[in-house]
């Protein structure tokens, strides 16, 4: 069994396709959990705040097939294969960290979003504070206290 640590997010129906994106990832897993949900502003377009959280499965899907798995659920809830990055989108389903695995190329893992963005960051420090990110030497809660977050976001109740 992998670990694996996935984003998601949706900002069109949110109240809809999150929690139908939360339930089709979990079919993917043996065992899953995930932090609370967040409210965050877009960033680098105009548009509706998203809904973000993370999911913590366990699997055994290898990393290609689990790529292609959230893609395929992406395609299913209503997101058009070649949606550009800073746009609305029903669903948003990246792989932030697989197990101990570091990968250059498609899907680059650990995902750059773990450093850039606070709707990955915080939900993140939520589920595993003291998980070293590899190839790393701070925890996931040292990174949050460093972090300076460029974007509001609020959990939501």
């Amino acid at each position: 069994m992998i670990t694996a640590y996935i984003s998601i997010g949706s900002n069109i129906d949110r109240e809809h396709y999150l929690p139908a994106g939360v339930e089709a990832v979990a079919q993917l897993a043996d065992s899953w959990r995930m932090s609370r949900i967040f409210e965050a502003e877009p960033v680098g377009f105009n548009g509706d705040n998203f809904f973000n959280s993370v999911i913590e499965i366990k699997t055994s899907l290898s990393l290609a097939t689990l790529q292609q798995s959230l893609k395929n659920i992406e395609r299913q809830l209503g997101r058009p294969e070649n949606t550009q990055k800073n746009q609305s989108r029903t669903i948003d389903l990246d792989i932030l960290l697989y197990g101990n695995v570091i990968s250059e190329c498609s899907p680059i893992i650990p995902r750059s979003d773990l450093y850039k963005f606070a709707f990955v960051l915080w939900p993140m420090s939520e589920l595993c504070p003291e998980l070293v990110i590899p190839g790393q030497q701070q925890t996931i809660a040292e990174l949050w206290q460093n972090f300076s977050p460029q974007q509001s976001l609020w959990p939501v109740e």
